[in-house]
């Protein structure tokens, strides 16, 4: 939410009704739109002072871009950015106050990234394929709010509305996972690898529920046959 209006408005081309499970799929964003996302249904509030979030992402997009996006009514609570500098950040109920990484960039292959916090002490990593960036200390004593909406592909400038073609993700997201506690190093390291720990107590994407909104196409990640 890089700037704040609040206009309760959801744009797009069309809706389809919730839908569950994406093993062995992904998400194709085949081009910048302002009104193509997917809302993601969490099994429990994110209510959080701790969290570990997954997930593979492919991209040959080199600008400014949404990552993750989490959002009440009335502000952001959680959102991660690829600058346009290129690094990484994450913010916390703000779009100027975060805290910046320098890690490797995405690419055209599927990367495994991750991000870990924990309120109590305040550190804060990005992990890609399983190692871990520097620790940096952020927002500590700080707790994420429930009652919120989780998109991917677009970033909200107002509670689910307002978005910027300019900030849209394009590209293929698949295996996002999300946790309400920091996942060992070792387990972080098998997810990377492809192996299943502990299911995710928020987000499971093999049973994960969401909903797309506009040209957002679900697909094997090894097959051209759309389903």
């Amino acid at each position: 939410m890089r700037n704040m209006f609040l206009i309760l408005l959801i744009p797009c081309f069309f809706t389809l009704s919730f839908a569950r499970g994406l093993r062995q799929k992904a998400f194709v964003f085949p081009e910048p739109t302002a009104n193509s996302y997917v809302i993601l249904n969490p099994s429990k509030p994110l209510q959080l002072t701790a969290f570990t979030l997954c997930m593979r992402v492919a991209t040959e997009e080199t600008d400014e871009t949404i990552i993750f996006a989490y959002c009440r009514a009335d502000q952001d609570e959680l959102n991660v950015w690829r600058e346009k500098n290129g690094t990484y950040s994450v913010y916390f109920r703000s779009s100027s106050d975060g805290v910046h990484f320098t890690i490797p960039p995405l690419n055209t292959f599927f990367t495994h990234l991750c991000v870990t916090w924990e309120s109590k002490s305040g550190l804060t990593a990005f992990w890609v394929n399983g190692k871990r960036s520097v620790r940096k200390v952020f927002r500590k004593g700080h707790t994420i709010r429930s009652e919120g909406t989780v998109i991917i592909g677009q970033d909200p400038d107002s509670f689910l509305g307002g978005f910027d073609i300019n900030q849209s993700f394009v590209g293929e997201i698949s295996d996002l996972n999300m946790w309400d506690y920091v996942l060992t190093s070792n387990d972080i390291a098998a997810l990377s690898e492809g192996y299943e720990v502990a299911k995710g107590n928020i987000f499971r994407w093999s049973d994960i529920s969401y909903e797309i909104k506009g040209n957002v196409i679900v697909q094997p990640i090894n097959d051209y046959s759309a389903v």
